[in-house]
């Protein structure tokens, strides 16, 4: 069965998020999903050490890359696919990575209200200009 055309969060075509590293839960480059994703892997969003680290104690170790899961690890500034859930987390304890919304799936809607990723929305190619505040902090 074909899956149904992929829109993003604004109504448009869905757009990539990463080919390097290669993301989405079907590890095509986007955040598509489908009745397999039980975990909603639909917010592009750029990574970055908060979170990476917010994510880590959360249980899910993004930085750490997992060779046999064919999982690169995560550095901050990747773009990745993470779930609707686990961002809202993240943006509750006021660590949540901007998210590029032409690259976020609409069924991302379903968990995380629309003005919570229009105050974290970063334009692609911007993301190089805002520096993460805690990098330097490691």
């Amino acid at each position: 069965m074909a899956r149904s055309p992929d829109v993003n969060v604004v109504g448009g075509e869905l757009r990539e998020c990463s080919a390097e590293p290669l993301t989405g839960f079907y590890r095509d480059g986007c955040c598509a999903t489908g009745p397999e994703d039980g975990g909603s892997h639909t917010v592009c969003a750029i990574v970055t050490a908060k979170f990476l680290r917010f994510s880590r104690m959360a249980g899910n170790d993004l930085s750490t890359p997992a060779p046999q899961l064919g999982f690169p690890g995560l550095e901050p500034g990747d773009r990745w696919c993470v779930c609707a859930a686990r961002w809202l987390e993240a943006e509750r304890a006021g660590c949540a990575p901007g998210v590029v919304l032409a690259a976020t799936h609409e069924r991302a809607l379903e968990v995380v209200p629309i003005e919570l990723l229009l105050d974290h929305a970063v334009e692609p190619g911007t993301e190089a200009v805002k520096p993460d505040p805690d990098a330097a902090g490691g």
